[in-house]
């Protein structure tokens, strides 16, 4: 733990704008070298203009592949475009808009030159789409420019098809393949001109529509006390017109753009991190938890949401997780009685039980809300979330509403869950965790090479000869989710406990999530021995 975090940074912790945004421009990617490679994750490519990482290249490349891609697949609709508040978005947004115009293609942005969050876009290529005759191959995408909740110096984009959620691994390969092609190839196959994107209003268009998802009357009516702080982030002027256009007694904290982010909280290594789940870059909104009834954060592209309780303070993603579920399923009567609920193979087991009590279907996915997409296309699944703080559901009446994760959504949840059973959504979680047991759950990394990752995301089931876990026979080992779909590591579980360790995407460490329903200490004793087991075992191959 980092001795200042949770603490206002300094200056010498903040990025020079001059030299990040020079270096996207003068430093070329060499795909030789594997960390200069484009690389989809599970959210889009992420990098740095300063380690050849994030470059005009890359994202030049990775935007004239995008349209390849989306060519072959005849979707001859317009191109939705936005943007988070991360330095690097702008010039990236630059790049697109000449690829797309060199090609031909309508790009929709923002009306204001503002900033937009990936929800938004969501709902933009559904409600597009979804107002075409059949069979129409004028379908829309769309190309979000962020890294999400990642450090100020970084830049991130990501390609959403015409379902409007995030593109699968077979779409996101082909990208990366064939950007990586291009960059090889000396750029020749990029086709550029002076961008001529028309306006998109979609901050109205996703705004307007808020009372067809949540019950905001209730809301008003309860007059809920709301502190929502877009954490310099997309949802930035989203905040201020959902409070002005349903009258909600909501404050925006810290209404500002600074793309430094020279107002946030060190997270606990020490860096600048907009992540809306971490008490250590939530540290402001938790010592201020009393000035409201719910607190809201939500990272860069407000696809995430941190939930803070005047009661309880910053809630585990997980426990508002199972809440959430608890109450929508209880309040939501316009969607199909055979909803089901998706959750992550790293997600806290109590929610396997809230939804057992409920009678309803729980269909377990790998890590990326890529495997909800089809679900909450067609109203078979209602609510998908990750324990990473990301989710979704549907609109009160069973359709669509972002395919995508909806930070906004989630934070205005809480203050519905507030109106309607004048309980937070913390002392629902309490009630459930007297019903079902309390679990303890935590996540860590632990160090690893671009070698050790490899074989670990590789690892099969009968590679694992353990046979009890912290005092416990193990019961399963399993390297693929029951829906299907490889973990791209392994979680090995017992009676009452489990763990899950897959390798990050973006750094040289490997996940580990354990959790207990035995306690504190007994959580403790799985994550050592998890790391003992997961590092026995990618060192002996």
């Amino acid at each position: 733990m980092h001795q200042r975090a949770g603490l206002l940074a300094h200056e010498s912790d903040l990025v020079d704008l001059e030299k990040l945004t020079s270096s996207y421009f003068d430093v070329s990617p060499d795909v030789a070298i594997a960390e200069q490679r484009v690389a989809f994750g599970t959210s889009g490519h992420r990098g740095s203009s300063l380690n050849g990482s994030f470059n005009e290249n890359h994202i030049l490349a990775i935007t004239q592949a995008i349209v390849e891609y989306r060519t072959a697949q005849g979707f001859n609709g317009p191109i939705y475009v936005g943007r988070d508040t991360h330095a690097l978005s702008e010039p990236a947004q630059q790049s697109v808009l000449e690829v797309l115009a060199g090609n031909g293609l309508v790009a929709l942005i923002d009306s204001n030159d503002r900033y937009t969050p990936t929800p938004a876009i969501s709902v933009a290529i559904i409600d597009h789409n979804g107002q075409l005759p059949r069979g129409s191959d004028a379908v829309a995408d769309g190309i979000v420019i962020t890294p999400s909740h990642n450090p100020p110096q970084d830049g991130g984009i990501k390609y959403n098809p015409p379902h409007g959620g995030p593109a699968d691994s077979d779409a996101t390969n082909w990208i990366a393949k064939r950007a990586n092609e291009i960059i090889s190839n000396g750029m020749q196959a990029v086709k550029r001109a002076t961008p001529n994107a028309r306006k998109f209003d979609f901050l109205n268009n996703y705004v307007s529509q808020l009372d067809q998802v949540l019950k905001l009357d209730s809301i008003r009516n309860a007059d809920v006390r709301i502190g929502a702080d877009p954490m310099g982030g997309a949802s930035v002027d989203y905040w201020g017109a959902i409070a002005d256009r349903f009258r909600l007694n909501l404050q925006v904290i810290n209404p500002n753009v600074d793309y430094r982010f020279g107002f946030m909280t060190l997270d606990w290594d020490g860096k600048i991190r907009m992540d809306c789940s971490s008490p250590h870059a939530m540290a402001s909104l938790i010592d201020n938890k009393s000035s409201f009834d719910i607190s809201t954060g939500n990272d860069a592209d407000a696809d995430r949401h941190g939930i803070v309780t005047a009661d309880s303070g910053l809630m585990n993603p997980n426990h508002f997780l199972a809440a959430s579920i608890h109450y929508l399923f209880g309040e939501r009567d316009g969607w199909d009685e055979n909803a089901a609920v998706g959750k992550t193979m790293v997600s806290s087991s109590i929610i396997d039980k809230v939804v057992s009590s409920l009678g309803r279907k729980l269909i377990e996915v790998p890590v990326g809300f890529k495997w909800f997409v089809s679900g909450l296309s067609d109203g078979s699944i209602g609510f998908g979330g990750e324990e990473s703080a990301g989710a979704s559901f549907l609109r009160r009446n069973g359709q669509a509403w972002s395919t995508d994760k909806d930070g906004l959504i989630m934070c205005l949840l809480a203050a519905e869950i507030e109106a309607v059973t004048s309980k937070s959504p913390s002392e629902l979680y309490a009630d459930l965790t007297r019903i079902h047991g309390e679990p303890s759950y935590r996540r860590v990394d632990a160090p690893a090479t671009l070698e050790q990752k490899s074989t670990l995301s590789k690892l099969s089931a009968n590679e694992v000869s353990a046979t009890t876990l912290a005092g416990e026979s193990i019961s399963n080992i399993e390297t693929h989710a029951s829906s299907g779909g490889a973990l791209g590591g392994v979680k090995v579980s017992t009676q009452n406990a489990w763990f899950a360790a897959r390798p990050s995407g973006t750094e040289n460490v490997y996940k580990i999530y354990g959790e207990s329903f035995k306690g504190d200490q007994h959580l403790e004793q799985v994550l050592a021995e998890a790391q003992s087991l997961v590092d026995s075992v990618i060192s002996s191959r």
